[in-house]
């Protein structure tokens, strides 16, 4: 493992991160044994935004004793009601889920308090002009977080929190396929590349803009989804229609100016091994420029990154849950009985769909998510339970 500054923090990280979201699910003993690992493998940093309890008890639990080999960077914002994930901008509640953050794990502080998702002028207003902003303050100033982070997707809104002069840490998604993205499209457009030309495929230049300011400004940025939720691991899902190994999916993170941390969720003890084998390989296993040497068109619309930000859902319906076994479902001839095992165990599923489509303006990445519910019923349909 090498090591970075975590700009004007100062704190000493590891370049390859520990992403949160996959111990969602997992059983004390397997947080553990995934500590365990990325422990012996030099990792130090880990990112949780995770809301629910029991994932918050079994890290705690896992990292019980050993609390300093880690500089966690936890999330201000995200809460678990009614029994989902959520995103809030209530102080009450804001407060209310980090006091249990900290309680679960089973500390006092916390390295890095990101302000959890924000990616429009209106949220950015929601944010920075109102108590949470100074209840972020407050934590800082009395040493309960060591520093201020926000995670954001859109490279506008990010490039403000960090002219500010408020946050130290960003956490932004990067990958190849999202820096080809114009960042002039609304919101709900994101992750949108249609009909690019291979002399197109250049870093959009808002995003560029954002990365050398970070660097100028010593924002340190810490990457989100640099496999693009699996997509660019093989050819049928890539938007360049080549596969991109992990190595040099995390190769390309490091290269961008302001980067500190490739941020990598790991569900087993053998995902943290392929992500660290990036530091075992040659220069050229770990060079990407072979996707960019395909004549497809770039087009990532509609694309599940299996983040859940479009809860809450009024039929509380696990929506990453049933697109990613969809979409597990569609890569096969015939349906797994292990997805279909996983789909069915679920209390909601796509039958409980009532198409009132309030997930979609939530969603970051532009996803038709009703068209997914109706493609989870029809391939789940044709399977008894």
């Amino acid at each position: 493992m090498k090591y970075r500054i975590l700009g004007r923090t100062g704190l000493k990280v590891g370049e390859i991160g520990l992403g949160g979201e996959w111990f969602n699910g997992l059983s004390a003993v397997a947080c553990t044994e995934i500590i365990d690992s990325a422990i012996e493998n030099g990792m130090n940093f880990i990112d949780i935004f995770m809301p629910q309890a029991p994932t918050r008890d079994n890290l705690g639990i896992a990292l019980d004793g050993r609390r300093d080999k880690f500089v966690i960077q936890g999330h201000l914002c995200t809460v678990f009601e009614d029994e989902q994930y959520g995103r809030t901008r209530d102080i009450v509640k804001t407060k209310k889920s980090f006091n249990d953050l900290l309680a679960r794990l089973h500390t006092n502080y916390i390295d890095i308090g990101m302000i959890h998702y924000v990616d429009s002028d209106e949220d950015y207003a929601s944010v920075f002009n109102t108590e949470i902003i100074e209840y972020a303050k407050e934590l800082k100033s009395n040493g309960v977080i060591g520093h201020i982070g926000m995670s954001s997707h859109n490279p506008i809104i990010a490039l403000k929190a960090v002219e500010s002069g408020l946050i130290d840490v960003l956490m932004f998604s990067i990958n190849p396929a999202y820096d080809m993205e114009k960042s002039d499209t609304d919101i709900e457009d994101l992750m949108e590349y249609k009909d690019f030309k291979e002399s197109d495929w250049i870093v959009d230049e808002a995003r560029q803009q954002l990365y050398t300011a970070c660097e100028n400004l010593g924002v340190a940025i810490t990457v989100m989804k640099p496999l693009g939720a699996g997509s660019l691991l093989s050819a049928e899902s890539s938007p360049f229609g080549v596969a991109m190994t992990v190595p040099q999916c995390i190769h390309y993170g490091l290269s961008r100016n302001g980067v500190k941390v490739v941020i990598v969720g790991c569900h087993t003890v053998p995902e943290v091994v392929e992500a660290v084998r990036y530091y075992d390989l040659p220069d050229e296993l770990k060079n990407y420029g072979h996707i960019f040497a395909t004549n497809n068109a770039i087009n990532m619309t509609g694309r599940c990154m299996y983040c859940n930000h479009c809860q809450p859902c009024p039929s509380h319906i696990d929506i990453a849950a049933v697109t990613k076994f969809t979409d597990l479902a569609s890569q096969q001839d015939a349906l797994p009985d292990t997805v279909k095992q996983h789909y069915f165990a679920m209390k909601t599923n796509a039958d409980n769909c009532i198409m009132c489509g309030k997930c979609e303006p939530n969603c970051p990445f532009g996803v038709k998510i009703r068209e997914n519910m109706k493609k989870a019923r029809l391939i789940f349909s044709c399977d008894s339970k």
